[in-house]
């Protein structure tokens, strides 16, 4: 589950970064709603996996 979480901050990062350079308008804010989601998509992930990992190890 870590690793799609990775996944999606590798890929929020390189929209981010496309997002802040010199693009047309359009582009760049596509880039940066890419960028919100598949950062929200990695927190989710994360707290999901921290959830799961929690509930395996308490007995």
């Amino acid at each position: 589950m870590f690793k799609y979480a990775v996944i999606f901050l590798v890929i929020s990062l390189v929209a981010g970064g496309i997002g802040f350079t010199n693009v047309s308008a359009f582009a760049r804010r596509i880039s940066l709603i890419l960028f919100g989601l598949f950062f929200l998509g990695f927190l989710a992930l994360v707290g999901l996996a921290m959830l799961v990992d929690q509930a395996m190890t308490t007995p």
